[in-house]
């Protein structure tokens, strides 16, 4: 009983979470020393940990509820979009309750879903403050006895801008987490045990990315599945929903995250006065500011000649470029679930169902699971108990089910 009202009362604080979120802003910088990276790297291999400290996990704004969980903020080794090493922050969860399933403790490495472009944004920061509004699902993954362990990925607290939705910086981050939940001593969890990856919207994204990077970039983790929820598999289709739209700002950190990766596109050169003061207000914006500054915007208005971003999505250098981030060109080795609604109105429902079918091709063990639950937001509250039950039954050795050929 106690138990299940923990879990109740995690669900019923995701929505005040999300509404304090908006109301209050960001939270505060931490201090700044913890994300300023040594320079040079110290040697060592992705995944090494390069410095950790003693942190919080507040599950609300208000920090009525506490994590019942060793906390540690963590920089780690991992590589960005090209290999070249980077350092990135994160969090490490463990349950202070002992372990009470087969075999080894768990872990689940969470890819967040979109926090913005600023240093503020970063979901280690977020956790401490309360302020992260993915924080239920993470704390329904501690009760359920797994540690957890949650980057920054690439930019965010750490120089550089973040590389949003970039498939590799985003899989390399949440794949290298793991292995320093592993290596950290100070965390006392497995350093070979079994682990899962899950995230959704931008994490659904990471994750569906991490899981097919797996089998070449980690082959020694044992992967024992990936949830992946809204996965926005194909960024030129998800660009087109984007503009426009009320969340037209995920479409602008995009932009900043592609300028990042691969300067020679130059993207600021294709716009406009107003388009240059967008583009550098948002590269400080996390989520919601962002949602509130630039609902509507339609980027014809942002560029030089008047097209529309999109428009030159068909050309090259931005064509090959985003073709980089598709998802769906590997296979992965591990069972997926991926849930998505056909009324999403974030991520469109089609492209996603493209990569569940285009992945069982590869023969990939996979379930697809299609809601009918009205918007992006209320569908990542939909998959909770889903996501929860899949993963358990993949920690408990169950055979993963399928549905392929039939969606």
């Amino acid at each position: 009983m106690r138990i299940f009202l923990r879990r109740a009362l995690c669900a019923a604080v995701a929505t005040v979470s999300v509404l304090a979120l908006a109301t209050l802003g960001p939270p505060a910088a931490s201090a700044a020393s913890f994300y300023d990276p040594p320079s040079p790297l110290p040697a060592g291999g992705n995944g090494d940990v390069i410095r950790h400290e003693a942190s919080t996990f507040y599950i609300d704004p208000v920090k009525l509820i506490k994590a019942d969980a060793v906390v540690r903020r963590i920089m780690y080794r991992s590589t960005d979009t090209h290999g070249a090493p980077i350092a990135v922050t994160g969090t490490v969860l463990t349950p202070r309750s002992a372990w009470s399933g087969a075999g080894a403790r768990p872990i689940v490495s969470y890819a967040a879903g979109t926090q913005g472009e600023g240093d503020d944004c970063a979901p280690s920061k977020a956790l401490a403050a309360g302020f992260e509004y993915e924080g239920p699902f993470i704390a329904g993954l501690l009760t359920r006895g797994y540690g957890v362990v949650v980057t920054d990925y690439e930019g965010l607290g750490t120089p550089g801008d973040h590389t949003y939705v970039n498939r590799a910086a985003e899989a390399h981050a949440v794949l290298d987490a793991i292995r320093a939940a592993q290596r950290l001593p100070e965390a006392g969890l497995p350093d070979d045990g079994p682990v899962a990856i899950a995230g959704y919207s931008q994490g659904g994204g990471a994750s569906a990315a991490a899981a097919e990077l797996q089998p070449s970039y980690a082959p020694e983790l044992k992967l024992k599945g990936a949830y992946a929820g809204a996965v926005p598999a194909d960024l030129a289709e998800v660009a087109k929903n984007l503009d426009g739209h009320y969340a037209f700002g995920f479409l602008a950190f995009a932009m900043v995250s592609m300028n990042y990766a691969y300067p020679e596109l130059n993207i600021p050169d294709l716009l406009n006065a107003r388009g240059k003061q967008l583009f550098e207000q948002v590269r400080t914006e996390c989520t919601v500011e962002a949602i509130a500054a630039h609902a509507f915007t339609r980027s014809a208005g942002l560029t030089n000649d008047g097209r529309p971003v999109t428009g030159f999505l068909g050309e090259e250098p931005y064509r090959s470029r985003v073709a980089e981030q598709k998802i769906g060109t590997l296979k992965p080795s591990a069972p997926v679930l991926i849930v998505h609604s056909a009324l999403d109105d974030i991520v469109p429902y089609a492209q996603d169902r493209e990569l569940g079918r285009t992945w069982c091709g590869k023969g990939v063990q996979l379930r697809f699971s299609t809601t009918l639950v009205p918007t992006h937001a209320l569908t990542a509250l939909r998959a909770y108990p889903e996501a929860f039950a899949w993963l358990e039954a993949r920690f408990a050795g169950l055979p993963a089910p399928s549905n392929c050929g039939l969606f």
